[in-house]
């Protein structure tokens, strides 16, 4: 598919909605809730920090974001954390308190899989790292139903980027047009639009349930 008259703008002239092919989720906050406030506690009891200090420390410095982008790798993030906070931290401990954050969005499996038997495409579209990537593949089988994963730390661009969803664009499987995206965040939903996608905001399973009748996929449990 060429990509041209989608890749030449961030305001691509809009094509006419078509029937959807593929769906592009969020990870956090729509198919798995988090904490980062959880997470900030959890490392703080590591390294007898407070938690106001952890968050300081990760978020105000750019360093879980430098993580999320691919900047990092996971060791090099561990060094540079023990470094921030003066200590030293057992990096696969560093890596569960940084890690179990995640609880299931219940609603979500059973919606995926109505979609996956009307052979539509599941393209996950996250800002994530390669540490919480791989603990959620790991604990939860919902990223089972995904037939593609487009992330931050490998495109190397975080939401809302212009080249994440470039790399989403060239993943879907069809034209934007025909692809509905949803996100827990406006402005990354605003983004997709801007690129064409069907996009909403997500709010919770009944109001996705009710974006996507409107779209003719209805009946979904």
């Amino acid at each position: 598919m060429d990509l041209s008259p989608y890749l030449q703008s961030m305001h691509p002239m809009p094509e006419p909605a078509g029937p959807i092919r593929t769906c592009l989720f969020d990870m956090g906050n729509v198919l798995l809730y988090f904490s980062h406030e959880r997470m900030c506690r959890q490392i703080s009891e590591l390294c007898g920090r407070t938690a106001n200090d952890v968050r300081r420390l990760l978020f105000d410095t750019g360093l879980q974001l430098d993580f999320e982008r691919g900047r990092l790798s996971e060791s090099e993030f561990h060094r540079r954390f023990e470094a921030a906070a003066e200590v030293e931290i057992d990096l696969a401990a560093l890596r569960c308190a940084g890690s179990d954050i995640f609880e299931l969005n219940e609603p979500l499996p059973a919606i995926l899989d109505a979609l996956k038997r009307r052979g539509i495409r599941l393209v996950l579209l996250s800002n994530t790292s390669v540490a919480h990537f791989d603990w959620v593949r790991e604990k939860f089988d919902v990223m089972d139903r995904f037939d593609a994963f487009v992330v931050s730390y490998e495109v190397g661009a975080a939401k809302p980027e212009p080249a994440i969803y470039e790399a989403a664009l060239r993943t879907i499987g069809c034209p934007p047009s025909e692809c509905f995206y949803t996100d827990d965040v406006a402005e990354y939903v605003d983004t997709g639009r801007r690129f064409g996608l069907q996009a909403e905001t997500f709010t919770g399973a009944n109001a996705l349930r009710r974006h996507l009748a409107a779209r003719g996929i209805d009946s979904l449990v």
